[in-house]
């Protein structure tokens, strides 16, 4: 078997008990097919729920806490507990882990992606095991990934990852919900999650868990955008995760799209980026940058809307709706210049500098 990039996704109900405490039989479980997996000459980045949940019993809470301030106490108290235990573990077979604590506004700020992937690159140059979780501590609602589902197939896009093994204690995505449902049907394979099975699912997790079925179906949705192949499901030993890979797993495959790979830069601006603005593009432009690979030129724009600066992130509309997004060259003010010049005067050319070149455009249509 060829030297892969894998992601994998550990849940907090997979690490943890109802009491809110590191399940050592669990983690040593997962610790030993992570090794197994390294060993074997692949490179491993792990996205461990498990903080807060290891956390609130040490607090006094006999259940997760439900508001900000407890999960965030919570976290700092478990995080600690969470990657002694790793480090313990993974020392038992000569593996090295690193901890990566996450925000939104780690995803968001240009430079302070372009320095995480730089970090998390140079770990797995090294040998390093990255144990990558959602900063509890300091996140708020509004700044939050949603669970570790998500962020694990951001991960996964983020890093070019060559699979996302998401595990679970359900071995597989169904039709319905089985523990309701006893006529509910495993799906092995599929090669796109459809708003029809996101309809079947709810978003309820464990006591100890935020993520349910519907978290990770979502979460494999944004992985097969990003061409990154997905697996859902249980397993036990040391050889689970080479078993998943080899296709053989107790779970459900979701299979990624051929050819459609985007690149880091491009995802930031998709996924990412704050945006400033919106342009709006007549029907030939929208022509030329959805179908023929062109950059969008300032004729094709005939309308500006918001204040942004040159280098920032706007949306694009069509004829009808959001077409995608992109970076722009001009300012808001240049362009709007540019415009007026060209409307007031129909023998005055506008320029020919792209205002997005294309290799800084996303479509999303």
């Amino acid at each position: 078997m060829k030297r892969q990039r894998i992601v994998v996704k550990i849940g907090s109900s997979s690490l943890t008990n109802d009491s809110g405490e590191i399940d050592q039989l669990k983690l040593n479980d997962h610790v030993d097919a992570l090794a197994m997996l390294k060993n074997a000459g692949h490179e491993v980045i792990v996205v461990s729920s498990g903080a807060v949940a290891a956390g609130f019993a040490r607090l006094g809470y006999p259940s997760r806490p439900v508001t900000i301030k407890g999960r965030q106490a919570a976290a700092a108290v478990g995080q600690s507990l969470l990657i002694q235990s790793y480090i313990e573990r993974f020392g038992e077979h000569g593996v090295v882990p690193a901890q990566i604590l996450l925000t939104r506004q780690d995803f968001s700020n240009r430079d302070r992606y372009r320095n995480a992937f730089a970090a998390m690159s140079e770990l797995l140059e090294r040998g390093i095991v990255p144990i990558i979780n959602e900063n509890d501590t300091v996140s708020i609602d509004e700044l939050t990934f949603g669970d570790n589902d998500m962020l694990s197939a951001l991960v996964s896009g983020f890093l070019h990852a060559d699979q996302l093994i998401i595990l679970t204690d359900v071995n597989g995505i169904y039709t319905s919900n089985p523990r309701k449902d006893p006529d509910a049907v495993r799906l092995t394979e599929l090669d796109e999650i459809t708003d029809e099975l996101l309809g079947g699912t709810d978003d309820l997790g464990s006591k100890v868990g935020t993520g349910g079925m519907r978290s990770k179906l979502l979460a494999a949705k944004t992985a097969h955008t990003l061409a990154v192949p997905v697996f859902i499901g249980t397993g036990s030993g040391s050889f689970k995760l080479l078993e998943i890979l080899q296709g053989n797993g107790d779970g459900t495959y979701i299979s990624s799209p051929l050819g459609s790979v985007i690149n880091t830069k491009r995802q930031w601006i998709a996924l990412h980026s704050e945006s400033t603005g919106r342009l709006y593009v007549d029907k030939g432009a929208e022509e030329a940058i959805l179908h023929n690979g062109r950059s969008l030129l300032p004729a094709g724009v005939f309308k500006v809307k918001g204040s942004f600066e040159a280098g920032e992130v706007v949306e694009v509309y069509g004829v009808d709706g959001l077409i995608g997004r992109g970076e722009v060259t001009y300012s808001s003010e240049q362009l709007e210049k540019v415009l007026t010049e060209r409307d007031e005067n129909e023998e005055v050319l506008a320029p020919m500098i792209e205002v997005i070149h294309r290799d800084r455009w996303v479509q999303l249509t």
